[in-house]
């Protein structure tokens, strides 16, 4: 078995390293699927690929929900976006077992557009009718599981189903002016491993989002927004002699190839204080409006023996010429 963790792993790095060497960019679509949705991992600016989470792990590494030491686990949240666009996220993982059957989760991602104003050419051709609004829409429903092979090694994977309408606009075939249908809708499929080295809370990660065939709108194909990332975290403490079960320091760092733009690395900091609250910020490199994020979490444990806990957290990321994006997120295990 340890033979084949480590052909696992290796042939994973592997993989990862020779994708990073890539610089062949592809225009893709769907991009809402990028969009982190999660308070505290956004306040991470993401870079969660290496640690140990609970059901909001996959919307970002599934394998991170195998480490889960409680039975349920439940989280939903919002994010207020620029242009008055908002992303609704709830997950929700089960252990059965205590573990023996590995995680198994649902989650949910949905995307609310707003009202846009539909529109026509009139018949001068200088002008155009007003025929209303009308309201897209977008959604991503996923079946995830994960589990812990050993004590080091953990797997996971999620199978997403993807659909985006963006209206019923007017064409002419033939001579006739009639409606059609901009919607497209596929499977996806995440994948993800976690591997704790044994050297004190030192941690790798990987993850591949969005692995899907082409889609299309009428004529064009696209491509979803395939993601590989890279990833380390540790909780620096270790490194010192301080009685790390009232206070915790976890330091993350993610190397990201996206199909579209050009890598980046995304840093991630995270302090808490007697399990109860927590202050969070992080980087990301090579963006034009992204940078900062900063953010902060309350928590409390209310059951010791099940492990049970109930927290909130907030994160704020300013954007450039667009407003602040803020994002919310609650969650609740026993």
């Amino acid at each position: 078995m340890r033979k084949y963790i480590y052909h696992v792993v290796g042939l994973s790095l592997l993989l990862c390293s020779v994708t990073f060497g890539q610089q062949k960019l592809a225009q893709t679509g769907m991009k809402f699927l990028s969009v982190g949705a999660d308070a505290r991992a956004a306040a991470l600016a993401g870079a969660v690929t290496a640690t140990e989470g609970l059901a909001s792990s996959m919307f970002y590494n599934p394998a991170g929900m195998g480490t889960m030491n409680v039975t349920a686990d439940l989280t939903a949240g919002r994010t207020l976006w620029i242009a008055d666009i908002n992303y609704n996220v709830a997950a929700v993982a089960f252990r059965p077992g205590d573990g023996d059957w590995g995680v198994f989760g649902l989650s949910a991602l949905t995307v609310d557009y707003g009202d846009l104003l539909e529109t026509i050419p009139d018949n001068s051709g200088q002008g155009f009718t007003d025929l209303g609004t009308f309201k897209p829409t977008a959604y991503a429903i996923g079946l995830g599981y994960a589990r812990a092979l050993n004590e080091k090694f953990s797997v996971g994977t999620n199978i997403k189903y993807v659909r985006q309408w963006l209206g019923n606009p007017f064409k002419t075939v033939d001579g006739v002016v009639q409606r059609s249908d901009f919607a497209s809708k596929l499977f996806a499929f995440d994948l993800g491993v976690l591997y704790r080295t044994g050297y004190k809370s030192l941690a790798f990660g990987m993850s591949i989002r969005n692995f899907s065939t082409e889609t299309k709108y009428e004529k064009e194909n696209f491509q979803l927004p395939l993601t590989f990332r890279l990833g380390v975290a540790m909780n620096m403490l270790d490194l010192f002699d301080i009685k790390k079960e009232d206070q915790s320091f976890i330091l993350s760092i993610d190397a990201e190839h996206p199909r579209d733009y050009q890598e980046q690395v995304h840093v991630g900091a995270e302090y808490t204080f007697l399990q109860l609250f927590a202050l969070r910020a992080g980087y990301v490199s090579g963006t034009v409006e992204e940078g900062i994020s900063l953010g902060v979490g309350a928590m409390r444990i209310y059951d010791d023996e099940s492990n049970g806990s109930v927290g909130a957290d907030y994160a704020y990321t300013p954007f450039g010429i667009f407003s602040s994006v803020h994002r919310f997120s609650f969650r609740f295990s026993f």
